[in-house]
């Protein structure tokens, strides 16, 4: 199989990262949309417009599709370009965004450009372009199960393991639970009595709270934001945290749900609430994952070069597909340095993983 045309996956990647594009700025995102969508049209895809601004792409005759999933939007504030401009080092190409995952929306483009002469494959392809994956897909989501509940298998373009060419079979669930409480104002000094520390009752569920990992099972609970209180002469009546969790099972997560819920002040004047909860399920190694990985190492040796497998920490919208439809992760482009100074891309090893991505749309193995 022949590999793509590297300098042209060079210039289209530097298209999309100098369209800086943070989940925080739709219309910066739809930018970026705008232009994959108009290299779409020019591979004759159907494109339709859905709910949570998603682009859905449409190739073939659809039934029972490849689902390809993409996103466009990045970690990266506007001006980061003024810091981090785009340039070519030793064989990597640095940027913002190129490596999660402006890459990868290329890397799929090249694999859809080299099988537009060979007709596409019998089920179609359909691929979906979000704008909030970096936020949670939280108005993405629906469409994202909706079109995996009818794919063969699901391709997702988010980049290998950092400096290497393992795949993604696994990752754990992605959870946030803000912990808020209520407490009774008084003064410090005067009648300390007459007041329910919220900042007292806080802190020591702090601590209830990160005693719920099991970090042998995998699951970790990391309290990273706390605050509260105001002046230092009054009993504190408000103080609330957020706690991130990473879990590698439902089970886990059924766990940690009831675990929070049980959260009480012992204070009976002081009221605690919970908000939010897990946001991506665990994306856990089915048998419909291992037969794609398993197609995915014949592809690589074929094409001269090994591909491994790895269960990683970090969430993407692979989490949602994973339960419902085979997935395999990793499939953009390899480099190092994900929402980092040193993001890249490794261009001595692109064109391969991009040669691995049209051989996986033509022939996933799975039916």
């Amino acid at each position: 199989m022949n590999r793509p045309d590297l300098q042209q996956m060079i210039q289209d990647v530097q298209t999309l990262i100098e369209i800086e594009s943070p989940s925080s700025d739709l219309a910066a995102v739809n930018r970026v949309q705008d232009v994959v969508e108009g290299w779409m049209r020019e591979l004759g895809a159907q494109v339709v417009r859905l709910p949570g601004d998603v682009r859905r792409f449409i190739l073939g005759e659809q039934a029972r599709p490849v689902l390809i999933l993409m996103h466009a939007d990045t970690v990266w504030p506007h001006g980061t370009l003024g810091t981090m401009p785009v340039r070519i080092e030793n064989e990597r190409l640095y940027g913002p965004g190129s490596y999660d995952m402006k890459g990868g929306i290329v890397s799929a483009l090249h694999a859809l450009r080299a099988l537009k002469g060979e007709g596409w494959p019998l089920g179609g392809i359909e691929v979906l372009l979000t704008a909030d994956e970096e936020i949670g897909s939280l108005h993405s989501r629906d469409a994202i199960e909706a079109s995996a509940r009818q794919a063969r298998c699901v391709l997702v373009v988010e980049p290998p393991v950092a400096d290497t060419h393992a795949l993604k079979t696994g990752r754990k669930g992605v959870g946030m639970y803000r912990v808020t409480v209520q407490g009774v104002a008084a003064h410090a000094g005067n009648k300390p009595e007459e007041g329910a520390s919220a900042l007292t009752e806080a802190a020591r569920l702090i601590l209830e709270a990160q005693a719920l990992a099991r970090p042998e099972a995998g699951t970790t609970v990391s309290v990273g934001r706390f605050e509260g209180g105001g002046a230092v002469n009054v009993i504190p009546a408000h103080a609330e945290f957020d706690a991130d969790l990473r879990v590698s099972t439902l089970e886990e997560a059924e766990r940690l749900g009831q675990g929070f819920g049980a959260l009480q002040a012992l204070d009976p004047r002081a009221r605690v609430t919970l908000s939010h909860g897990m946001n991506r399920p665990p994306f856990e190694r089915t048998a419909g994952t291992a037969a794609l990985y398993a197609q995915a190492q014949r592809h690589a040796h074929a094409l001269g070069f090994e591909v491994g497998e790895a269960f990683v920490g970090g969430g993407s919208d692979g989490n949602f597909t994973a339960p419902l439809c085979p997935t395999l992760d990793g499939l953009g482009a390899p480099g190092d340095g994900a929402h980092a100074a040193h993001e890249h891309i490794r261009l001595d090893r692109w064109p391969d993983h991009a040669a691995l991505l049209t051989a996986l749309i033509r022939d996933p193995g799975v039916n």
